[in-house]
């Protein structure tokens, strides 16, 4: 059983090192001892999300298969699984004392993307956020033993401003599976209609509408930056590295004049080990 349990954990921080994220997760910034729990909490949420939103599934099977994969996360915190990945996570769950509604949470924002294509305000969008991002960073505070309001206050401000950077970003991804995550009312605002993104027509109420976006989420990493202070050594470096690296997505749309429909940013490994270099030495 050890060597099923070293085998799968190898295969989980392999999976993690080798999907593409605009954002380091578990990388070597992160003491060793804590890397395998980030892992399966990245396996937790990835695995989740996959099922919500890759290939052609009907909705109502997706929904059936987050809920089996929801009762099997239950079982697990119970004892009762074979399902390793979960032994694993329901381990590091109780060993590391962590709270069981993020998990719970996130759960609920996947299910949530199955069937919720608008949005209709940012208080609205910010709810999904709340859920969807926010409980990442929460249970990385819980991990590292971080519990001060302040700093779980500016975590919040700095998931939901990434999951924001994700949706700017994602414009024509997600437009092409049905979504659009600017707020309707926004859309109105800047008259924007969702035919023009069909058209994908990079007209100036659209760059208007991407701008005032992306100064907001802007705001949002630089009112959450006063997390930094709450955090301590390795693990610190980790999360100045991963503001740079949605900051400099957000540049990348500036410097595209906000035309998201010509070409999706992306961070090269150049990118990342610029943006480590300098945000560590």
């Amino acid at each position: 059983m050890d060597n099923n349990f070293k085998n799968i954990e190898k295969k989980i921080l392999t999976t993690v090192k080798n999907h593409y994220e605009n954002f380091p997760v578990a990388s070597f910034l992160i003491p060793k001892y804590y890397r395998k729990d980030i892992a399966i909490v990245y396996w937790f949420a990835r695995t989740a999300d996959d099922i919500a939103d890759e290939g052609n599934s009907e909705p109502y099977q997706r929904l059936y298969e987050l809920n089996k994969f929801e009762e099997e996360f239950k079982n697990s915190l119970k004892g009762f699984t074979s399902n390793l990945n979960f032994i694993i996570l329901a381990k590091t769950i109780s060993e590391k004392i962590l709270s069981t509604e993020n998990f719970f949470n996130l759960l609920s924002a996947f299910k949530q993307d199955v069937v919720k294509k608008r949005y209709k305000s940012f208080k609205e969008l910010s709810d999904y956020c709340k859920r969807s991002a926010n409980p990442v960073g929460r249970i990385l505070l819980e991990l590292f033993k971080v519990n001060t309001e302040q700093a779980i206050i500016a975590s919040d401000k700095i998931c939901t401003a990434l999951q924001l950077t994700n949706f700017i970003q994602d414009t024509v991804i997600d437009f092409e599976k049905g979504r659009i995550y600017y707020p309707m009312e926004e859309l109105r605002n800047f008259s924007v209609t969702e035919k023009m993104f069909e058209l994908k027509e990079n007209n100036p109420n659209i760059k208007a509408l991407v701008k005032y976006n992306v100064d907001r989420t802007q705001s949002l990493f630089d009112e959450g930056k006063s997390l930094l202070k709450f955090l301590s050594g390795r693990f610190k470096y980790e999360i100045k590295w991963t503001i740079a690296g949605g900051e400099k997505i957000l540049n990348m749309i500036r410097k595209n004049d906000y035309n998201v429909f010509a070409k999706r940013p992306k961070l090269s490994k150049i990118d990342f080990i610029t943006l480590l270099i300098r945000n560590i030495f």
